[in-house]
């Protein structure tokens, strides 16, 4: 009876991982296959591209699509340097600071909410979730109204500055973790006469780096593929991100050069890939440890 028991839960743990795994390879597929098209698509030439029998492996590998995606360079920023190139440098520039400065705000708040005690410490965390209920769109008028008075459209810092203030999500994401972090420690670093930006900075930083990593990566990506912001802001052909030089391209290349219009998504696509290839380990463990004892 209880080999017949056992066979049976085997068979059943069995199905299950079947049915995940089947569910996994299918969402993996729906993902990939739509980039294996863009990247396969890359090396094709214009005639292939766009003609009509359709081939999913190209009849003949050929680099032109990337070598015109180089040499575009109308309205680069840089002399001599191709647009693709000149919008990645651009969104360096104003995503890194914002990104750095506003997960050092977020971590610190976040922190506070944990574990400190102040008055109305728990209305104010509810109201900032209340504010993640407020859809962005709502709020692009008034804050290019506010933005235009004080002279900073057509530059970067209203992509830079509010990033620096950090985020909701983040704050939400971060506190979470710092809850899973002992108050034992906290207390017997305060009884040692440790200030609060002392516990901060050596013990809930160094416990929060996997957490910390996840939040930078997602914050960095969000920016790196804003598109409205840099869009409604940037008039300037000179300071136009990746994502703007890549919808430039788009109406330059479109219809004409299919190929070099996909060589541009996989160039675009690759920094981000090769950030996450090497923080993945990172990234997974700060999401999986959200809310748990450290």
């Amino acid at each position: 009876m209880i080999k017949a028991r056992k066979k049976k839960l085997n068979a059943k743990d069995l199905i299950g991982q079947i049915c995940i795994y089947t569910a996994l390879i299918i969402f993996a597929l729906w993902v990939l296959l739509p980039f294996s098209l863009v990247f396969l698509t890359s090396f094709k030439g214009i005639k292939e591209a766009n003609s009509l029998d359709f081939n999913w492996w190209p009849k003949e590998f050929t680099l032109q699509g990337y070598e015109k995606v180089l040499e575009y360079d109308m309205g680069s920023a840089y002399e001599g340097v191709p647009l693709i190139i000149s919008g990645f440098i651009n969104t360096l520039w104003i995503v890194i600071p914002s990104t750095i400065l506003g997960l050092f705000s977020s971590a610190i708040s976040a922190y506070a909410f944990a574990k400190l005690r102040f008055k109305f410490r728990d209305k104010m965390f509810s109201l900032l979730l209340g504010t993640m209920m407020i859809p962005g769109t709502i709020l692009l008028t008034p804050t290019f109204i506010i933005y235009n008075e004080i002279g900073w459209v057509n530059t970067p810092l209203p992509l830079m500055i509010p990033g620096m203030f950090g985020a909701a999500t983040c704050v939400f994401f971060m506190r979470q973790f710092y809850l899973g972090i002992p108050t034992e420690l906290i207390e017997a670093a305060e009884i040692d006469g440790m200030s609060y930006f002392g516990i901060f900075f050596k013990i809930m930083v160094p416990l929060s780096v996997p957490a910390l990593l996840a939040q930078a990566l997602l914050g960095f990506i969000g920016g790196y593929n804003d598109y409205l912001g840099p869009l409604i802001y940037l008039q300037d052909p000179e300071m136009y991100t990746l994502q703007i030089a890549m919808n430039q391209l788009k109406s330059y290349f479109a219809g004409r050069n299919v190929p070099a219009m996909m060589a541009a998504t996989v160039i675009s696509i690759i920094p981000t890939i090769v950030l996450y290839i090497i923080a993945q380990k990172r990234f997974v463990e700060g999401v999986a440890t959200s809310g748990m004892k450290v």
